[in-house]
């Protein structure tokens, strides 16, 4: 049976539902959990999963929809308790949780920015349709904006960058889910060492990945800024990139800065680093064109791992180059792999770690299908016998359950499913760590790989784990459970991709590639 809650004119940001959605799935007898805003589509998403017209009907975008699915009343009714305490737990005055008098939430953003004194930044994260006025108002009482939102319009991003830059305030986003800002975290953010680069990022996971390295090969970062996917765009035109590279500029700390971005226009890539004065700048611009110039940059790489390691060697960093571990397990994949055994399947979570994936293993497999594709001609849904790799983080997948970085169930879904497909030679997946991210994925997504690499004739599975030492997840200890569990880890994504190229097409000589 299927039991559904409606909270009326309660919204909740999405992080919230998000972890609400977590709290009723781990409810013992739920077999299917969710909490989102009664939207539209939302609802069209529950009406699909099999939730009664009747039981949303009048419910509209500011009422939480609650539902649990389990094999009886009490059980269900336990699953959406668990969700209300997520929902609506007290917290007291100055901190969370523990006893005490209930702190009222505020009724506004002015009402938000009056009750934290000394408050500088908002972080908005809101429907989109709301977004942009919410973060005019952040602007206007004189707050840096991270704009956690999407679905905010071009044109609205356009005038928000442009009352930021009058404001001499930062706007980040929309859809700007990472931030590390004086070594505070925002949204999905690692734990990294202080260091000497400042990270200007217009790809949420690629700001991840960027973070994670930097700390792994022992520089760290002074500050991460998330600018919003289409900020170096010709329509944004790198407004919000441009003043974050003004700010490392003017910040004594800062020695390198790092550019990072899906391909951006070559025209808005070269106005932004000409912001850079005497601090030195190298751009990760991931899938960049060969002999695209950019003047200024120290270097130009078109993926995040060649990007980071430029950056540490300006500073007299040793990045490695040696990739002899991964090569020999890449071998032994390869021994014994069916010759029936042709195709790639990549489960990512992370959408830049998606599309860098793509650009590097193409050259090696021909197409690679996606619902995220470099071409669009390779759009899903593809023809038998092709390599398929899909961002479960898109729109398509994320609507009415939460994101994959999140909870793990669609990819353990597919990953049960792919066990019936005989011409998979390598199925890639991504594991991202840190703040906001689940809390134990080895635990849950582990398993289910040493099942699938158990079966006789079965396919090889590379997995990248992209995280910190200090992330709470514990770094080694979910590299380690992969491993155990018969996975080929590799030590970047960059790497995971020429590995899962490597195995494909049986040349392990390609994982040393040179980036």
């Amino acid at each position: 049976m299927i039991a559904v809650r409606v909270h009326r004119d309660r919204y909740v940001d999405s992080v919230v539902l998000l972890s609400a959605t977590r709290a009723i799935n781990e409810s013992a007898g739920v077999g299917f959990a969710t909490a989102v805003m009664g939207t539209p589509a939302n609802l069209a998403a529950l009406r699909e999963a099999g939730v009664a017209a009747g039981d949303v009907e009048d419910v509209t975008a500011n009422d939480v929809v609650m539902v649990a699915g389990a094999d009886d009343d009490a059980t269900a009714a336990a699953g959406l308790e668990a969700g209300d305490h997520i929902l609506f737990a007290t917290r007291t005055p100055g901190g969370s949780g523990g006893g005490g008098e209930a702190a009222a939430n505020p009724a506004s953003l002015g009402a938000a920015v009056g009750a934290v004194a000394g408050a500088n930044i908002a972080v908005i994260s809101v429907p989109g349709g709301y977004a942009a006025l919410e973060a005019h108002k952040a602007l206007s009482a004189g707050l840096n904006v991270l704009l956690f939102s999407d679905n905010v319009t071009v044109d609205e991003e356009v005038e928000l960058k442009d009352h930021a830059l009058a404001a001499g305030r930062l706007l980040m986003g929309p859809g700007a889910g990472t931030a590390m800002l004086g070594g505070c975290g925002l949204g999905f953010a690692n734990v990294a060492t202080r260091g000497r680069i400042g990270v200007v990022a217009a790809a949420g996971t690629g700001a991840q990945e960027a973070m994670a390295l930097l700390d792994r090969w022992g520089e760290g970062v002074t500050h991460v800024i998330g600018v919003g996917g289409r900020d170096l765009s010709a329509a944004v035109a790198g407004r919000s990139a441009r003043m974050a590279i003004r700010a490392m500029e003017n910040d004594p700390d800062t020695e390198v800065i790092l550019l990072v971005s899906k391909p951006p226009s070559p025209d808005v890539a070269r106005s932004v680093v000409a912001e850079c004065g005497s601090t030195p700048l190298v751009a990760a611009l991931i899938g960049l064109a060969d002999g695209t110039a950019v003047p200024g940059a120290e270097a130009v790489s078109s993926t995040l791992e060649g990007g980071v390691a430029h950056a540490v060697r300006l500073l007299g960093g040793n990045p490695p180059t040696q990739w002899g571990t991964l090569r020999a397990d890449v071998d032994a994949a390869i021994a014994g792999l069916s010759a029936k055994r042709t195709t790639v399947r990549g489960l990512f979570s992370g959408g830049t770690l998606c599309y860098e994936a793509l650009t590097l293993m193409q050259p090696h497999l021909g197409p690679v299908w996606s619902n995220t594709p470099l071409d669009k001609q390779f759009h899903v849904p593809a023809p038998a016998g092709a390599h398929v790799c899909l961002d479960l983080g898109e729109e398509e997948y994320t609507q009415g359950r939460p994101h994959p970085m999140i909870d793990p169930e669609a990819r353990l879904e597919l990953l049960r499913m792919l066990s019936d497909e005989p011409d998979i030679a390598v199925v890639l997946l991504d594991i991202v760590l840190g703040y906001g991210s689940h809390d134990d994925p080895a635990a849950v997504l582990a398993p289910a790989c040493a099942n699938l690499a158990g079966a006789a004739d079965a396919p090889r599975i590379v997995v990248y784990v992209l995280g910190t030492d200090g992330d709470p997840q514990g770094l080694e200890r979910q590299r380690r459970a992969f491993t155990e569990a018969g996975c080929v880890v590799a030590p970047t994504n960059a790497r995971a991709a020429l590995a899962t190229a490597a195995i494909t097409v049986r040349r392990s000589d390609i994982v040393d590639t040179e980036l």
